[in-house]
């Protein structure tokens, strides 16, 4: 994570799990992902309710109405603005991985 101009920036985020595999289908890897994303921000005192901004690849566009449907379950209100793009990914069997901006309440 990076801070600057009261913005914490994290790096895409892929989803591992604590033995470092990738679970099967992509609405266990998106909410895996999301939830290490929301690990990640507490350790800055942040929440996912803090993300403004979410770029989001995908590997298979058949994929998204699945990965909405899953994404949607962690944000409560106001949506983060999100860009979706597919593209392939070099992490073998990873379908999603996920950056974010979140407003930085320390800086």
């Amino acid at each position: 994570m990076r801070r600057a101009a009261g913005l914490a920036f994290l790096s895409g985020e892929l989803p591992f799990d604590d033995q470092g595999k990738i679970p099967d289908g992509i609405t266990a890897q998106t909410g895996l992902t999301l939830r290490r994303l929301a690990a990640t921000l507490g350790t800055a005192g942040l929440s996912l309710a803090d993300v403004v901004q979410a770029t989001v690849y995908l590997t298979h566009p058949e994929d998204f109405a699945d990965f909405n449907a899953a994404y949607l379950q962690h944000f409560d209100g106001v949506l983060p603005a999100r860009a979706t793009v597919v593209a392939p990914l070099v992490v073998p069997g990873a379908r999603i991985e996920i950056a974010v901006v979140a407003a930085d309440r320390e800086s």
